[in-house]
């Protein structure tokens, strides 16, 4: 079948990955520039693209590929279906947080100073300074374990002559591992919130890409219907002219006085009247190429929309027609259709969510292991004379050393058990998720029900479309050779005028008729490749599938 399928370059719909919200467009040119992220500005919209390209003698020249291409590109529904992937994506960035490492530190001083009511004050006005140094680090692993070492340094003076060690630095190094026994034990439980983001983004994925599919279809209807509206115009403008003939033919007749005076009127009447209809057909051109404008962005530009359309393909199938059956298309569309992915997508993230729930509603058990060591530094004195004798100097270096080596270790376990005696918020969600995988298995058998009628219908209306072709041909002949036997008898004076007007109209009608009938069989074939899933391998239209 000789069809203007294929575009001359393969057009490719790339999804960005980037968390950002800025448009693709201008993200990929402003890492092509190399502005920094943080330094970028926020963002217009883009513009419509590649349309002065297309700009020929002063009109806007576009074919069918062309215009898909160009509604790729700048179709604003394409634009807002995007945002979706974008969603998709920063949710799935954002279900990594649970295992995002963490660390934290602290540092305070305090100098206190107190009146002294007995002699373990060690001096008249107590006065002390304590400085403390903390250093945190924390993460939980896929498998729900949860891993935090602390380290903490002080440091303690006084004016006491009581304390031996003055001023001291004691430090420790701790350890702790905790693992969940029950609820949130395994990979499954802790890493569901990213598979359910994974299957989320493939399902907005395919989404996207239904919603593309349609576009697509949209931007091949909108064309043909202002190739319609085009043709509608030339034969209600050739149909004017020959009843402008005919006039003109019944007013040299009228006044050679071959023709009655009241036998004017109706060759006049004529010409009234399908002016009207020539009227008619001018504007709903104007509103069709409107609307075609709008698919393919071209009212986006001033500049762009005041220019005439000229769309050069013409609606004449080839001589091989396109065959298919109800069986054959149902099993492709069942194979290529985004929606039925998106269903089975969103069906195993329900899955997911149900296994989630029934994990919820087990016990809190948990196991935790610590280890740490524990050091003393400081200047040690000989408390026993007065006044206090330094024995012997020392500082951080020699706390740090003990810890480190852990020459005082402390050690041991812990187990916790949360043992709720009735859950109604977790048996709540189980519910939830049960009802959602219900609702969604009916929503894919629903699917399932719109795709078989829709491809039903596509190759009913594509076997109509072929048997309408090939009639109106049929028609249109018998029309021609019916106008050429009125005029002749109207020539010869056998027949009044009225049969040769009627016999116009009847020729304009069959014209319009194969008109339609061709363009039908055009949109009759969008049908089928949409039904089927076809629609963007036969435009070579491609949709870079996501990474994460």
């Amino acid at each position: 079948m000789q069809m203007l399928r294929g575009l001359g370059s393969c057009a490719v719909l790339f999804l960005s990955l980037a968390p950002r919200a800025l448009s693709q467009e201008h993200t990929r040119f402003e890492r092509f520039l190399g502005i920094p992220a943080r330094q970028r500005p926020a963002a217009p919209l883009p513009g419509p693209d590649g349309l002065r390209d297309h700009v020929v003698n002063g009109k806007l020249v576009v074919s069918l590929d062309d215009g898909i291409r160009l509604a790729l590109a700048n179709n604003t529904d394409i634009r807002l279906d995007h945002v979706q992937i974008e969603t998709a994506e920063n949710s799935l960035h954002r279900s990594h947080q649970a295992f995002d490492p963490l660390f934290a530190s602290s540092f305070s001083t305090q100098r206190a100073k107190s009146p002294s009511f007995t002699q373990l004050a060690g001096a008249p006005v107590a006065s002390a300074l304590t400085q403390s140094t903390q250093f945190g680090y924390s993460q939980t692993f896929q498998t729900g374990t949860n891993f935090q070492t602390l380290f903490i340094a002080n440091k303690l003076s006084s004016n006491s002559s009581l304390n031996f060690v003055n001023p001291s630095i004691p430090t420790s190094l701790a350890f702790t591992i905790t693992q969940p026994l029950l609820r949130g034990r395994g990979l499954f439980p802790n890493r569901a919130p990213i598979l359910i983001a994974r299957r989320n983004l493939r399902q907005a994925h395919s989404v996207f890409e239904f919603e593309v599919n349609d576009v697509i279809l949209l931007a091949v209807q909108q064309y043909w219907n202002v190739v319609q509206a085009r043709e509608n115009l030339n034969v209600q403008r050739e149909s004017l002219d020959a009843a402008q003939k005919s006039y003109d033919h019944d007013k040299k007749a009228l006044e050679l006085g071959a023709l009655p005076p009241l036998d004017i009127y109706r060759s006049e009447s004529q010409v009234a009247s399908r002016r009207v209809a020539a009227i008619q057909a001018e504007y709903a051109l104007k509103q069709a190429e409107d609307q075609f404008r709008r698919v393919i962005g071209a009212d986006l530009d001033p500049a762009i929309r005041a220019l005439d359309l000229e769309l050069p393909d013409t609606p004449e199938p080839g001589s091989e027609l396109l065959t298919t059956d109800i069986a054959t298309a149902l099993e492709r569309a069942l194979a290529n259709r985004p929606e039925l992915e998106a269903a089975r997508e969103l069906l195993a993230a329900n899955e997911m969510n149900v296994r989630l729930a029934h994990n919820s509603l087990q016990p809190n058990l948990s196991l935790s292991l610590i280890y740490s060591g524990n050091g003393l530094g400081g200047n040690q004195f000989d408390t026993s004379v007065t006044p206090p004798q330094l024995v012997s100097a020392g500082g951080l270096g020699d706390s740090l050393d003990q810890t480190f080596h852990f020459s005082f270790p402390v050690y041991g376990f812990s187990l916790l058990l949360n043992l709720p005696i009735k859950n109604h918020a977790a048996e709540a969600s189980l519910g939830d998720a049960l009802v959602s995988r219900r609702r969604t298995q009916y929503q894919e058998r629903q699917t399932r029900q719109g795709i078989t009628l829709e491809v039903t219908n596509a190759v009913h209306m594509l076997e109509q479309a072929k048997l309408s072709v090939e009639a109106a041909k049929v028609a249109l002949d018998l029309a021609q050779k019916n106008l050429h036997a009125e005029e002749r008898k109207y020539e010869l004076g056998a027949q009044t005028v009225f049969f040769v007007l009627e016999a116009q109209t009847e020729l304009a009608q069959a014209e319009l008729s194969l008109v339609q009938a061709q363009i039908g069989y055009q949109l009759a074939v969008a049908a089928v490749d949409h039904a089927t899933g076809d629609l963007l391998t036969h435009h070579h239209v491609q949709i870079v599938e996501p990474t994460k």
